[in-house]
C-alpha cells in the first residue's frame, strides 16, 4: 500500500487510496511558517488494526523534520500518540 502526499502549501494530507476511494488519510493546515495543525485522521474499517494511522503520522513527522517545522496535534489520535512517544517531542508545537 502506497502512502501518497497531497500538499497545496496551505493544507495537505498523506493518504492511501484504491482508485477513487480514499482508504486512509491524515490532514493538516498550515498554522504559520513555524508549524502545521494536524486536524484529522481517517482509516477505513477494512484497514483498522494494521497500524495505518501510525504510518501516516510517521510520514507527517518526517515531513516536519525535513521542513524544520512543528506539529500542533488537534486530532485526538495524533495527540494520543504524541502523549505516549517521547521521540516525537522535537516536532511538537508548544
Amino acid at each position: 500500500m502506497e502512502i501518497k502526499l497531497s500538499d497545496s502549501g496551505t493544507k495537505g494530507s498523506y493518504f492511501i487510496s484504491d482508485g477513487d476511494e480514499t482508504l486512509a488519510e491524515m490532514t493538516w493546515v498550515k498554522g504559520s511558517d513555524l508549524y502545521i495543525i494536524v486536524d484529522h485522521t481517517m482509516v477505513a474499517e477494512r484497514l483498522k488494526g494494521q497500524g495505518i494511522g501510525r504510518k501516516l503520522l510517521e510520514k507527517v513527522i518526517e515531513l516536519a523534520r525535513e521542513r524544520n517545522i512543528k506539529i500542533l496535534p488537534l486530532c485526538p489520535f495524533v495527540k494520543s500518540v504524541f502523549d505516549k512517544v517521547p521521540e516525537y517531542e522535537d516536532v511538537l508545537y508548544k
